[in-house]
């Protein structure tokens, strides 16, 4: 069974380089046609070579600034990360440098767009309480929209309820925003717009009590 917060889930750890490649594979796959995606990375052949990069590195955020879930039977991962009160979001990385320029520079140097995409959502985070923020999930094309993506985030959630904590993520389609509501997401503000490209919707969780 699972060592992590749920049944059939475990934490992934870096030294573990199959659930490592896993976990970036299963990011890649379901975010390769995503809209927001397909704006970072518009040409498909770069999103091709790149993408991956991105996702590792969102990753290595996830175990640096919180931890990493992934299914047992390797068909899901979702990454979340531990925001303090009074923290201040500078994009995916927060070690006091500059998060959104190191991403860029990490995984696509000639690529604004990396270094935006982090700008950007920064400046829609709330601040002043402590929360989850789920960075990404991803569910493989096969397993999508069977409720798989929904059981792993689960126990995250329970957690965020008995603990009185707050979770926020930014939903990357309306389509995919809804699905939140129904875990008790609600929308925080207007959708972010992208320039020239996709809305994000900032989402947040009060704790069920």
């Amino acid at each position: 069974m699972g060592t992590g917060p749920g049944t059939g889930t475990r934490r992934v750890e870096r030294d573990d380089d199959k659930a490592m490649e896993t976990a970036v594979r299963l990011l890649d796959e379901a975010f390769q046609d995503d809209p927001v995606s397909s704006w970072v990375f518009p040409d498909p052949a770069h999103r091709r070579e790149k993408h991956p990069h991105l996702m590792r590195a969102f990753l290595e955020v996830a175990l640096d600034e919180g931890h990493a879930d992934l299914t047992e039977d390797g068909t899901a991962t979702a990454l979340w990360l531990d925001v303090p009160a009074g923290a201040a979001q500078d994009g995916p990385a927060e070690d006091g440098e500059d998060g959104p320029a190191q991403l860029r520079a990490a995984v696509d140097p000639e690529n604004e767009r990396v270094e935006l995409i982090g700008r950007l959502t920064a400046s829609v985070h709330p601040h002043g309480r402590a929360h989850r923020y789920l960075l990404l999930i991803a569910v493989a094309p096969d397993r999508q929209g069977q409720g798989a993506g929904a059981a792993l985030i689960a126990p995250v959630l329970q957690e965020c309820d008995r603990e009185g904590l707050p979770a926020y993520l930014e939903a990357s389609s309306a389509r995919s925003s809804v699905l939140y509501e129904r875990l008790g997401f609600a929308h925080l503000g207007e959708p972010l717009r992208l320039p020239d490209g996709p809305l994000m919707y900032p989402m947040w969780r009060e704790p069920r009590g």
